[in-house]
Formats: C-alpha cells, sequence, structure tokens
C-alpha cells in the first residue's frame, strides 16, 4: 500500500506524546483483548511516554478464550507495564440471564459497551486518557460496536490497515503468538473476524485501497484487478452501510455557527 513504515509509526508516536502533554493529564488506558491491534496500540503508546505511562486492562467474560487473556499477559510483561483484570461476567449476567444463538449480536455488544465503560471509570480514577485499539479497516467497514470499542479519547492506530498493523507488530517485536492468532474480537466462542465478514483482510484491505485511497468505483475495473464481484459487493456494502458508525451523533442543523475548539478572549 505504499505505506513509509517509519516514517508513520514515528508519525503516530508524536501524535500519542503531544496529545497526552495538550491534556495535561497521567498516562493512557487501554484495553487489552489479547489481540494485534490493541497491542500494537499499546507497543506504541509505551514507546511514546514510557511503560509507567500505561495501564492495561484485561476484561474477559466468562465464556471469553483462556488464550485471549495469556496472550493479554503475554503482552503485559513484554512491555513491562502496571495491569488489572476485570470480570465482566456479573455485569453482563445480571442483564441477560441466559445468553442464546438469538442474543449473542446483542450481548456481544452489550460486552463491548461495559468494557468502554469500565475503561472510562479508570480512566476518571488514574487521571488518563482512553487509548483506542481500532484499525482502518474495521472503520471503514463498521466493524465495531457503536459507542463500545469504537469509543476512546484518541485513537493512534485509526489511519492503518489490518495488513499495515501486521507489519507495525513486526517493527514492534509484538510477541509472535499474537501476530499468528486468527483475528477476533473474542465476543462469543469461537467467533472470528474473516468468518464473520465472509472476506480475508488481505483482500478486504486490497479492495478498500482501491475504493478509498485510489477512488475506484467501478465494478469492471475492481474485478480487472483479481477480486470477485461477491468480495467487491461484501466490502463496498459494509462500507456504505456502516457510513453512520464513522461520525459523532447528528445535531438537527439550525443555521448556527460550529462551536471552536478554542476561544481565546481579548483585552
Amino acid at each position: 500500500m505504499g505505506m513509509d513504515l517509519d516514517k508513520n509509526l514515528t508519525t503516530i508516536k508524536r501524535f500519542i506524546t503531544g496529545k497526552l502533554n495538550q491534556s495535561g493529564l497521567n498516562g493512557y488506558v487501554i484495553g487489552l483483548s489479547g489481540g494485534i491491534d490493541s497491542a500494537v496500540s499499546c507497543a506504541l503508546a509505551v514507546e511514546a511516554v514510557g511503560a509507567d505511562k500505561v495501564l492495561g486492562l484485561m476484561m474477559p467474560y466468562k465464556k471469553s478464550s483462556e488464550s485471549s487473556v495469556e496472550d493479554a499477559k503475554r503482552l503485559i510483561q513484554f512491555l513491562g507495564i502496571e495491569s488489572r483484570l476485570i470480570d465482566i461476567s456479573p455485569m453482563i449476567d445480571s442483564y441477560f440471564k441466559e445468553i442464546s444463538e438469538e442474543l449473542k449480536i446483542r450481548a456481544g455488544n452489550k460486552m463491548a459497551r461495559e468494557r468502554m465503560s469500565i475503561l472510562f471509570d479508570i480512566a476518571q480514577e488514574t487521571t488518563r486518557m482512553v487509548l483506542g485499539t481500532g484499525n482502518r479497516t474495521e472503520i471503514c467497514l463498521g466493524y465495531t460496536t457503536w459507542y463500545g470499542d469504537s469509543a476512546c479519547s484518541i485513537n493512534p492506530i485509526g489511519q492503518l490497515y489490518k495488513i499495515e498493523i501486521r507489519a507495525a507488530a513486526k517493527a514492534l517485536n509484538i510477541p509472535q503468538e499474537i501476530i499468528d492468532k486468527a483475528p477476533s474480537a473474542d465476543l462469543w466462542e469461537g467467533q472470528t473476524d474473516e468468518n464473520e465478514l465472509g472476506v480475508g483482510y488481505k483482500e478486504i484491505d486490497a479492495i478498500l485501497n482501491l475504493i478509498v485511497e485510489n477512488e475506484i468505483s467501478s465494478f469492471s475495473k475492481l474485478k480487472e484487478k483479481g477480486y470477485s464481484q461477491t468480495d467487491i459487493s461484501r466490502v463496498l456494502s459494509r462500507l456504505n452501510h456502516y457510513s453512520y458508525k464513522r461520525n459523532s451523533a447528528e445535531i438537527a442543523p439550525l443555521g448556527k455557527k460550529d462551536i471552536p475548539d478554542h476561544i481565546r478572549v481579548q483585552e
């Protein structure tokens, strides 16, 4: 994709440092799933501001994969950061008495939002910001829980596609077990991203790069690149259908001015 990896990682680390300095807060708190996205975000934060300013939270549900917690612990040890483990089972089970097949998506969304709620609470407790972990592929496809895993104070990896995340993980020496595992939100047993999306990340990223970055919108031209109409349609459908997830809540327009980020009052 023509990415200058070193340059982009340097830019991201400066972004992480700058936003923390601008905020005046003590550091970052990040949810660690044991996956590659949170691992890359966390490693970049450690390199940017130091391990002492990064707090990792593991928030498993009782049916979460044991390997997810193990991989998160492996990353925590590798990076030398402080961590906490908070079991979200009591919160989820108090709302869903039983999670049937029909409820698994709702329950998965509830888990994502519960984790978000905990992250922001711990951020308040420790005077930190919440570090995001969503990559550009997920943002394009809307493959996030609205106001769940997509909610954060800043997102350092939001312009890196999944294939670029893998390259970054290797450059950051992320443990190989984390790099090699099948991408999964771990929202229910056996769930994987690619099975749920119906297209592999390699194909998704290539199609997105053509559509979004190169602005190719012709089916015939996309198929000339070697991609099937089915895969193109699946990617394009999600890109269009979930566009609302890429925006803040819309406010009814009454013609008033945009609120500025900063106002300086002169004498």
